[in-house]
C-alpha cells in the first residue's frame, strides 16, 4: 500500500461514520497495536467470558457462542505456539482479534462486541495482566528481601560505621544496615499488594461510558473473570487509571530505593571505601584502564530509576488534563506503566544477583570506626544516665571532642579519665568500656536499635511479613 492511500474501512472498527479515512501515516500515529499486543491472551479471556455471558443472557444464541468461544481458544493456542503472528498493521490488538473472528466465523465474528466498547474492553484487558505481572513483582520483591535477611543474619555482629551526611556517625552493623534496606523493600511490597487489591474490579460492559441496553449481566462476567466484583460506575470504569497511577508510583519508589542501595555499593567497592567486593560477574572493566572494575551493574540500576521516575511524571501530566470519561489520550498508559513494571522485575532481579555473590570486607569496615569520634553520642548518652541533662551532656562531649583535636587525638578514648573529669567529675573509670564500637552497639538494644539481638528481631518480624 502507497503510504499516502487511505486504509479502507474495513480494516478498523470505527470506519462507518468517516467519509475520508486516515492516511497511514496518520493511522500508524494513532495505532497502539505494537504497545497493547502483550495484551493479546488477557483479550481473549475478557472475549471469551463476555460471550458466554451474552449467551446466558439469550442475546447470542447457543450456536454462536459455541462457534465463538471455540475460535477464540483456537486464536489464543496459535498464539501461545507462536504460529500466529501479530499483524503489526492492526490498529489495536482489540481490532487485531476481532478482525480474526470476522475473518473465519463472517458475521458471527461481529457479534462479539455486542454490550461492549473497546474502552472498558482496554481497561478490563490492562487489569487482568496486571493482575498476572504484579504477583511476579512482588516474588521477586520477597525473594530480594529473604536473600538480603539472610545476608544481614550473617552480619549481625559485623560492626561498620553509620553515615549520616556521608560522614561518620555512630557504630552500626553491617546486618542492621541491610535490615534497613529490606525495611524499605518490604514497604514497597505492601504499596504494590495495595494497588492489586484495588484494581480487582472488572469494567467489562460498562461500554464506552454510559454501559448498554442491552441485559447484560455483569456481575457474572466479573465472576468468570475472577475479579471482586464488576466496577461499579460506568463512567469511572472507562476513565480510571488510578490503578496505572499507584502502580507507576509503586515503582518508583521501589527503584528509587534501589538507586539508594546501589549508591551505598558504589560508594563502598570504591578504593576509598573497599568495605564490598562485588563479584567479577556483576562487575565490568575500562576499555582504556586495564586495572579498573567498575560497579556499572549497580550503577545501571541508579540510573534506571530515573526511568521510573519520569514515567509516573508522564502518566500524572497526562492525566490532569483530560476530561472525566475516555479520551484517546489514555491510550499512553500502557507503554509508560510496562516500562515501569518492567524495569523495576528486572533490576530486582540483577540486583539480587549482585548482592548474593557479594563480599563484604569486615577488617576494612571495623577500620573504618577508629577515628571521627563516633562515640561522642555514647559519651553524652553515659552522663545523662549519671543525672546529667540531655542537652548539658551534649555539650559537654562536644568540648571533649574540641580538646581532642586540639591534641590531635583521634577519639575520646585517648584521654585520660582525669581529663575527662576536668570536663564533668561524672565520668568514672568504666567509661572506656562503653566507647568501644562493640559497646556502642550493644547498648542500643531497644526497638530498632542496632544491638544484634534487636537486629534479629527486626530479622524474625521481616521474615514473617514475608514469607508465604
Amino acid at each position: 500500500m502507497d503510504e499516502h492511500t487511505p486504509l479502507p474501512g474495513a480494516s478498523v472498527l470505527w470506519a462507518g461514520r468517516l467519509v475520508e479515512k486516515p492516511e497511514a501515516p496518520a493511522f500508524e500515529f494513532q495505532s497502539s497495536i505494537m504497545v497493547d499486543k502483550r495484551l493479546a491472551l488477557q483479550d481473549i479471556q475478557g472475549s471469551r467470558a463476555h460471550v458466554l455471558m451474552l449467551g446466558n443472557q439469550g442475546i447470542l444464541s447457543g450456536d454462536h457462542v459455541a462457534a465463538l468461544d471455540a475460535e477464540l481458544a483456537r486464536i489464543a493456542l496459535e498464539l501461545e505456539a507462536g504460529t500466529l503472528p501479530i499483524d503489526p498493521g492492526a490498529e489495536d490488538v482489540h481490532s487485531f482479534i476481532e478482525g480474526l473472528l470476522t475473518q473465519r466465523l463472517g458475521d458471527t465474528g461481529r457479534m462479539v462486541h455486542a454490550g461492549r466498547s473497546r474502552n472498558d474492553q482496554v481497561a478490563t484487558d490492562l487489569r487482568l495482566y496486571l493482575k498476572e505481572e504484579i504477583p511476579k513483582i512482588c516474588g521477586v520483591l520477597k525473594e530480594t528481601i529473604l536473600s538480603l535477611l539472610d545476608q544481614a543474619e550473617t552480619h549481625v555482629e559485623t560492626l561498620m560505621p553509620g553515615y549520616t551526611h556521608l560522614q561518620r556517625a555512630q557504630p552500626v552493623t553491617l546486618g542492621y544496615h541491610l535490615t534497613a534496606w529490606c525495611t524499605g523493600l518490604e514497604r514497597d511490597l505492601g504499596r504494590f499488594t495495595d494497588a492489586l487489591e484495588r484494581l480487582d474490579e472488572c469494567p467489562l460492559g460498562a461500554g464506552a461510558l454510559a454501559g448498554s441496553g442491552l441485559p447484560l449481566d455483569r456481575e457474572a462476567t466479573a465472576r468468570a473473570l475472577r475479579f471482586s466484583a464488576p466496577t461499579l460506575n460506568a463512567m469511572d470504569s472507562v476513565a480510571d487509571r488510578d490503578f496505572a497511577l499507584e502502580l507507576a508510583g509503586a515503582a518508583a519508589i521501589t527503584m528509587t530505593h534501589l538507586s539508594r542501595f546501589c549508591e551505598d555499593l558504589v560508594l563502598w567497592a570504591s578504593e576509598e571505601f573497599k568495605f564490598i567486593s562485588l563479584a567479577d560477574a556483576w562487575s565490568t572493566g575500562s576499555s582504556i584502564m586495564p586495572q579498573k572494575k567498575n560497579p556499572d551493574f549497580a550503577e545501571l540500576i541508579r540510573g534506571k530509576a530515573g526511568r521510573t521516575t519520569g514515567n509516573l511524571v508522564c502518566l500524572l501530566t497526562m492525566m490532569k488534563g483530560i476530561p472525566y470519561a475516555y479520551n484517546k489520550d489514555l491510550q499512553e498508559d500502557k507503554e509508560a506503566l510496562f516500562d515501569s513494571l518492567d524495569t523495576v522485575r528486572w533490576c530486582l532481579g540483577i540486583f539480587r544477583g549482585m548482592m548474593c555473590t557479594a563480599v563484604f570486607n569486615q577488617e576494612r569496615m571495623a577500620g573504618a570506626l577508629v577515628g571521627g569520634f563516633l562515640e561522642a553520642t555514647d559519651a553524652a548518652e553515659y552522663l545523662v544516665q549519671k543525672g546529667l541533662p540531655f542537652r548539658t551532656a551534649h555539650e559537654t562531649a562536644a568540648l571533649i571532642v574540641r580538646d581532642c583535636l586540639a591534641q590531635g587525638q583521634g577519639s575520646i578514648s585517648e584521654r585520660t579519665l582525669e581529663e575527662l573529669k576536668e570536663r564533668s567529675p561524672l565520668f568514672e573509670e568504666d567509661i572506656f568500656k562503653a566507647l568501644t564500637p562493640a559497646a556502642c552497639v550493644a547498648a542500643r538494644k531497644g526497638l530498632g536499635g542496632p544491638a544484634p539481638e534487636a537486629v534479629r528481631r527486626q530479622i524474625g518480624t521481616l521474615r514473617a511479613k514475608v514469607s508465604p
